[in-house]
């Protein structure tokens, strides 16, 4: 692909990140992504009451000195900095400019895409379904201990979507998909342990990305664990950058 349309695919999937995190993030508050000076931020809605939540900068294209003055103009406080590294680029800049600016690098994650345009056919090892019913919502979010799904996510147009894998009509995987941008996030995926290295999650990720495409999705985003970045591809995913996650040392 020519580098100019890689570019504008990188960018694109960079505001389908910074708007997609922000949908399960808003479940208990409004969080917003929004373009500040060159960066994306995703942060809460003023509050009346109550502490913010950290902030997530999402830098590329910009130096990490200019990334930091940028922050310190506008940040409410705790924050945390995404620095992503196109495919062929170089990390040296990116890691000794924030190491000199006294930043902690915590980890790093592949930043994956799906064109939407080949996605496998395969045979799912157990039953796949759209949750649509509250008493299923229920069961997936007492499973992963936490909302997953909100009762206006459960009709057939909702811009959240979940899957879950049944065995015995209980939920041991699942994965959500938010429409942002006209393009999908991948908001989460997990497996149960004792369900995995059966193609459940596999299954999981074609169920839902046929279905972005059906509800006219041009593009499907994800940030990958390094475990994910072995199953995506298989998918049809293909990593387009890295993520890597600053936050300031504690002094």
């Amino acid at each position: 692909m020519h580098a100019v349309d890689d570019e504008r695919l990188l960018a694109l999937a960079l505001e389908v990140f910074a708007r997609g995190i922000c949908v399960p993030r808003s479940f208990t508050h409004p969080y917003l992504a929004e373009r500040v000076e060159g960066l994306w931020v995703t942060r809460d809605a003023p509050r009346r009451r109550g502490r913010y939540r950290r902030e997530e900068w999402i830098a590329h294209g910009v130096s990490p000195e200019e990334t930091v003055r940028t922050i310190r103009r506008h940040t409410r406080g705790q924050h945390a900095i995404c620095a992503i590294r196109a495919c062929g680029e170089s990390d040296e800049p990116i890691r000794t400019g924030y190491r000199a600016l006294d930043y902690r690098l915590g980890f790093t994650e592949p930043v994956m895409v799906h064109r939407l345009q080949r996605i496998p056919r395969i045979a799912p090892p157990t039953k796949i379904v759209r949750v649509l019913d509250a008493a299923l919502a229920t069961k997936v979010n007492k499973a992963a201990r936490r909302r997953q799904i909100l009762p206006e996510h459960l009709t057939p147009d909702a811009p959240l979507r979940t899957y879950a894998a049944l065995v015995e009509g209980n939920p041991v995987g699942w994965v959500s998909s938010a429409e942002v941008a006209g393009a999908t996030w991948c908001a989460y995926l997990y497996v149960k342990p004792d369900f995995r290295r059966r193609g459940i999650g596999r299954a999981l990720m074609c169920r839902m990305v046929r279905d972005d495409r059906s509800y006219g999705s041009q593009l499907a985003v994800l940030a990958a664990s390094h475990t994910g970045a072995l199953l995506y591809p298989l998918v049809g995913y293909e990593q387009i950058g890295t993520l890597y996650s600053y936050t300031p040392r504690r002094r």
